[in-house]
Order: C-alpha cells, then structure tokens, then sequence
C-alpha cells in the first residue's frame, strides 16, 4: 500500500521518496525495455548485478507502492510483475534521467542510443507507453499499423551497435 504521506508537500520529494532509491529505476527500466517480467530475469539479466535480497525489496516496495503489481502465482509457476498506470507513466521520468546522464556523466555509447533515441522522439515515447499499456494493463494500442515502439528501438540500437563495431 502506498504511503499515506510524504516527509513534505514537495512533489519533488514525493517522488524522490519512492523512486530515489539506487535500485527502483533500474527495476522498472528492465521491465520497461527490457521486458523482464518475472523475478529470475531481474536478477540474472540485470547489466548492473543487482543482489537478490535488494531485487526482492524493490519488487515488493515497488508493488506496495503502486507501480507494479504481481499475479499471483500457482504452484510451480512464476510470479510474473506488471506495470501499474503510475509504473508506465516513470517512461518520461526515465527518458529526462536518461538524457541527463548523456549529458553530464560517462556513458558507453551502446548503452546509450536507447536514451539518445527517446530523448529525440517524443512520438516514440508515447508509442512506447502505449505499447506498455497494452502489455501491462490490456490496453489496446491507439495505432495498431504503426510497428511497435519496442521493435523500432530494437532496430536501432542494433543499427547503432552495428555502426560502432565497424
């Protein structure tokens, strides 16, 4: 359940207060692009090499607080983690610290093109959260014609690892 009040009325800290932490972002950045859904995935597939005691901290903070929810699971089946509206609605929280950290701290530039990319196109953030929408909430997209923002991004990072590598 979330928590009924901030240390302040800042909005600011209220925020901060749920997604500050070094782990909550990276969780659902690996959820959001990375399409990681269930808790072996999180902490296997992770580039950061999160420790399981934290991923199972994040995981239920994250839930009690309303930006994912977890099914639950029968016997023998994965527990599977989706986004909440307010988990989708981190997509430009993560697009503006993406861009940020482009700009003022060492980044790889394979790491980066998916941050570049978004940070570029607005009309592709608000695919990509319509995709999750989809995904996550059953949703249907807007534009079922248009490719889906997961794939274009896909495609190029691919182009742009390509590029780097010749």
């Amino acid at each position: 359940m979330a928590r009924e009040q901030a240390r302040s009325g800042c909005a600011i800290n209220a925020a901060v207060e749920v997604l500050g932490d070094a782990w909550s972002l990276i969780v659902l950045r690996d959820i959001v692009f990375g399409g990681r859904r269930h808790f072996r995935e999180l902490l296997t597939r992770s580039d950061e090499g999160i420790a399981s005691n934290i991923l199972a901290n994040r995981l239920r903070n994250l839930v009690d607080e309303g930006l994912l929810s977890r099914d639950d699971a029968t016997r023998g089946q994965r527990a599977a983690y989706s986004l909440t509206e307010a988990g989708i609605q981190t997509v430009p929280v993560m697009v503006a610290l993406g861009t940020w950290g482009m700009r003022h701290r060492p980044t790889s530039h394979a790491l980066s093109v998916r941050a570049r990319i978004l940070a570029e196109s607005p009309d592709l953030v608000d695919d990509l959260i319509d995709e999750l929408r989809e995904i996550h909430l059953g949703i249907p997209r807007r534009d079922h014609e248009r490719p889906l923002a997961s794939e274009r991004l896909q495609h190029a990072f691919e182009a742009a690892t390509a590029r780097a590598g010749a």
